[in-house]
């Protein structure tokens, strides 16, 4: 009995890996299947018609710039958490000075928008030459946002 129960597991089992389908998405925005004999075709017949509001996402996502209000104030940050980064060299001066560095500029350039910050990791978005950039720090590590390392 267990030996019947055990081919049939492995038969379905095979069955199974053997379907090697896939489906992949092309450059207009269509889906196509391809099959494991060679041959392919459209799953969407119809090419997507892109959204106002996606188009509206990448115009914002290019324009980049700072554009701040004459009485723009930078947000004050936990001076509890800000006093137990000195010992790592990871406060906001240590950050604005390793954005400064990246940037070509000096510390004074470089005006803190806004930020999410706890003891063990910090994400902070600045304004640096006219150009929005955001860093992350995570313990005393500070890098730009989207950077391994």
């Amino acid at each position: 009995m267990k030996t019947s129960f055990f081919i049939l597991f492995f038969i379905i089992s095979c069955i199974g890996f053997a379907q090697n389908n896939h489906i992949v998405k092309t450059e207009d925005g269509r889906r196509v299947l391809l099959k494991a004999d060679f041959t392919w075709e459209y799953i969407d017949t119809e090419i997507p018609a892109v959204s106002s509001a996606a188009s509206s996402v990448s115009k914002a996502a290019e324009s980049d710039t700072c554009k701040l209000e004459a009485d723009f104030v930078e947000p004050k940050l936990n001076n509890k958490i800000q006093s137990q980064l000195k010992k790592g060299r990871a406060t906001i001066s240590d950050i604005k000075r390793k954005v400064a560095k990246d940037y070509d500029c000096t510390e004074a350039d470089i005006i803190l928008l806004s930020f999410s910050e706890r003891k063990a990791t910090g994400i902070y978005y600045f304004c640096a030459k006219g150009t929005k950039v955001s860093y992350k720090r995570n313990g005393h590590a500070i890098v730009k946002n989207g950077k391994f390392f």
